[in-house]
């Protein structure tokens, strides 16, 4: 179907030409539609002097005939979308309390700080429990530490004390009481060898020799049983013990490192609380301009309020460097594949043009929804150029063209001008003769003008609005368009 653009001033009503289904072409219906309203607008501004008059009283049956010369001339294609100021380097202030904690007081957004200023002060009433409770787990391992450091110095003393003194007593005693056993053997031996002698000259029994012989075999015992306690002492009785002591300082050692453990971990939870506590009051680390994330547009981050929650390590405030600015600007879907980075964009702020470039193109659209219409839109940056000497801030609101492409010296032809029919795009040229229709091969359009390859030339008069003025326009509008007609595309 065929829309009719609004007449202006009693003027012909601009025809939008108009793209099929399935075709390969390179305009859209929608852009088509916008050249038509733009085309419009410029028929009516002093700049559009090339647009003339056939004549004060040629007439078509259909209505007046409004025409445009045919000359050659630049054609700049731009896109032109809204952009938002922000900086590229921004320090971000974030809460680093474990855990989150809520929002007790914050600066307001847009005030200038210095270094040490406070920005956000958290609730630290949580934290100041956890330090209580903390102090007192520390206290108590602290005591468990002191009991075992104790307990190894005791089994250390144990070990010396056996070995240079209750060993050395012992085997002392047992040499005594050996040396004892040797002297009564030694007293058993000589009454045995007397009671022998006395026994040879008759002077005495058998029965005396024969109780000189027990006594002697008695001390004989009493000195190996001796032999055999220093022995035992020294091989096996010292070594055990050695064991049990050495064994009993091992677990003593163990005990105490496991409460050294314990202790310097309940050391590290109490200044780990100690410094929670710290950062609960956040200061700037620079000086700058505060602002809050929605003011960046970050769309996943609510303003920081009072009484607001907030999470370990989000950011709650920015701090932008403002010598480093540019703009992100959303470009539609429908522009976002010719967008380049290099491209060369213009910046209008402030009643002032600032000159930049196109750094990046985003290759994930914007989450869409209800708020923004549904309208898909690619985020790109655009740097400024230095030197300018407007102050900046982020936030402010611009217009930005990119520049898609340059043509010098080519013909150029009204959008309004352009039918797109079966067959191809056409025109209608006003000739002696009357209106006589053109076939075009178009090229590239900043949506008012599009370049012409070929079908017309220099100081042809092509008729705006055609389907409301011609009448074999009218009727070829209303004729179906084939798919896949075949006819020239543009670029």
């Amino acid at each position: 179907m065929i829309s009719d653009a609004p007449e202006e001033s009693g003027t012909a009503a601009v025809v939008v030409p108009q793209k099929t289904a399935g075709s390969e072409r390179a305009w859209s219906i929608a852009r088509l539609l916008k050249w038509g309203v733009i085309a419009v607008v410029v028929l009516v501004l002093p700049a559009t002097a090339a647009l003339v008059w056939s004549g004060t009283s040629e007439k078509s049956a259909l209505g007046p005939l409004l025409t445009h010369t045919i000359a050659h001339g630049d054609l700049i294609v731009s896109v032109t979308e809204q952009g938002t100021m922000e900086s590229s380097s921004n320090t971000e202030i974030k809460c680093r309390v474990r855990g989150g904690s809520t929002v007790l007081w914050v600066i307001a957004t847009g005030s200038e700080v210095q270094p040490g200023d406070e920005l956000v002060r958290l609730d630290t009433s949580t934290i100041e429990e956890t330090i209580n409770q903390q102090e007192i787990a520390y206290q108590k391992a602290l005591g468990a530490y002191a009991q075992s450091k104790t307990a190894v110095s005791i089994a250390t003393i144990a070990i010396d004390e056996y070995e240079k003194g209750t060993f050395r007593a012992e085997m002392k005693t047992l040499q005594k009481d050996r040396a004892i056993a040797e002297a009564n053997l030694r007293s058993a031996t000589n009454v045995l060898n007397h009671s022998q002698k006395m026994y040879r000259k008759g002077y005495s029994s058998a029965l005396e020799v024969e109780s000189s012989e027990f006594l002697v075999e008695q001390a004989q015992l009493e000195l190996d049983v001796k032999q055999t306690e220093i022995d035992v002492l020294e091989n096996f009785t010292k070594t055990r013990q050695l064991e049990e002591l050495k064994s009993t300082k091992q677990a003593a050692e163990a005990l105490m490192a496991s409460d050294q453990a314990a202790l310097e971990l309940e050391e590290r939870r109490l200044n780990r609380a100690k410094e929670q506590l710290e950062l609960c009051v956040i200061k700037a680390p620079s000086s700058g301009i505060v602002i809050h994330p929605s003011a960046a547009q970050w769309r996943d981050q609510p303003d920081i309020v009072e009484g607001a929650s907030v999470r370990e390590d989000q950011v709650l405030l920015l701090i932008p460097d403002l010598g480093k600015m540019q703009v992100k600007v959303g470009v539609h879907e429908s522009k976002i594949d010719r967008v380049k980075q290099g491209m060369k964009a213009l910046v209008m702020l402030q009643d002032t043009i600032l000159q930049g470039a196109v750094d990046s193109v985003a290759s994930v659209t914007k989450p869409t929804g209800w708020w923004n219409g549904n309208v898909v839109e690619y985020d790109t940056i655009v740097k400024l150029d230095p030197g300018h000497s407007l102050s900046l801030k982020p936030g402010m609101t611009s217009e930005v063209e990119v520049v898609l492409a340059e043509y010098h010296d080519v013909l150029t032809v009204p959008v309004a001008a352009v039918l797109d029919l079966a067959g191809g795009f056409f025109c209608w040229v006003q000739t002696s003769n009357g209106p006589q229709r053109r076939t075009l091969e178009l090229g590239d359009t900043n949506d008012q003008f599009i370049v012409v390859k070929s079908g017309l030339s220099e100081g042809d008069e092509v008729i705006l609005n055609p389907r409301d003025t011609v009448e074999e326009a009218s009727e070829e509008s209303l004729k179906p368009v084939a798919l896949d007609s075949g006819v020239n595309s543009t670029e």
